[in-house]
């Protein structure tokens, strides 16, 4: 019996565990091109000058794979069932476990795999956060839910504690609708509750007063203006998501990689201050927190002890 490709593709998602899998036509973000230039043009992406490169290929997935017909979107759980205790500087959810991007991009190669062995001579690219693709754009194209006011993707079902991946393959697909509706309304939590004011009220977020772009982005000097306003955030901040309240739906985890490691819930403030790079390297040990290194780690907790 001849299979269905969509259907196929969005079974074998569900078996590798993500929670969602939506498919949208590979053409130009014509829509997104405007909001794109002027996002720059404002300077909110701050000293992350890699987002100004491949400006043609964030909008056009063509440009990133021969012949492509049809970008994949593909969402995957990330929050957790215990979180850190009260007395503890705090990192973002996702890097409790292991890198992501190392677990999903497994799971990625492994859906192309599966769809080159059961519908044939098929070309493709994994995607998971490192390449110049515009994936909350591509995830509402494919009606895997909205952007809320932080610029995040939110779900009705599940909240936004979720990655977001790409498939783009050269095969043709059945493509979703894409989502129209945004279920945000009159409510202002996230703007309300960011304590630099980098959530504007026009749904654009200035990246350059994010805690996240602060604590993992900026290399030089936190600077002094923010003193005070990160509430304990050394890497990353969740305060927007928190607040959210879509996320009262969110459910935890049953991926084993994104446990994380005891000292992780266990340390307090003291052991975050004292931590040597051993420890450091130790608990951190394929996660996310090292992109910051040892020495970026110290400075936001000096910025926050001080």
């Amino acid at each position: 019996m001849k299979i269905n490709p969509t259907q196929f593709i969005k079974q074998e998602a569900k078996r590798l565990g993500f929670l969602a899998c939506g498919i949208a036509k590979a053409e130009f973000l014509s829509e997104e091109a405007p909001r794109l230039e002027k996002w720059l043009q404002q300077g909110f992406h701050g000293e992350m000058s890699y987002m100004e490169n491949h400006f043609d290929k964030r909008l056009d997935p063509r440009l990133l794979v021969d012949d492509a017909k049809s970008v994949i979107s593909l969402a995957y759980n990330y929050y957790p069932q215990q979180q850190q205790n009260n007395d503890s500087y705090k990192i973002s959810k996702y890097a409790y476990g292991e890198d992501y991007h190392h677990v999903i991009k497994e799971k990625l190669r492994e859906l192309l795999a599966n769809i080159q062995q059961e519908i044939g001579e098929v070309s493709g690219r994994c995607f998971v956060d490192s390449a110049p693709i515009l994936e909350r754009a591509w995830a509402e194209k494919a009606g895997l839910g909205w952007n809320g006011k932080h610029s995040l993707l939110i779900q009705k079902q599940q909240g936004s504690f979720f990655f977001l991946a790409e498939l783009i393959v050269d095969l043709e697909l059945e493509y979703g609708h894409p989502t129209t509706t945004n279920h945000c309304g009159t409510c202002t939590k996230c703007i309300d509750a960011c304590p630099t004011a980098a959530i504007l009220p026009n749904n654009t977020v200035d990246a350059s007063k994010c805690i996240s772009y602060f604590t993992i982005e900026l290399k030089e000097n936190i600077p002094s203006d923010f003193k005070n306003q990160f509430q304990d955030w050394v890497f990353g901040c969740d305060i927007c998501q928190d607040v959210c309240p879509w996320n009262r739906f969110s459910k935890a985890h049953n991926e084993p990689l994104f446990h994380p490691k005891e000292a992780i819930l266990e340390f307090t403030k003291r052991d975050w201050e004292e931590i040597t790079e051993d420890t450091f390297q130790k608990v951190f040990k394929k996660s996310a927190v090292k992109r910051t290194k040892f020495s970026g780690l110290q400075r936001n907790i000096s910025f926050l002890k001080d």
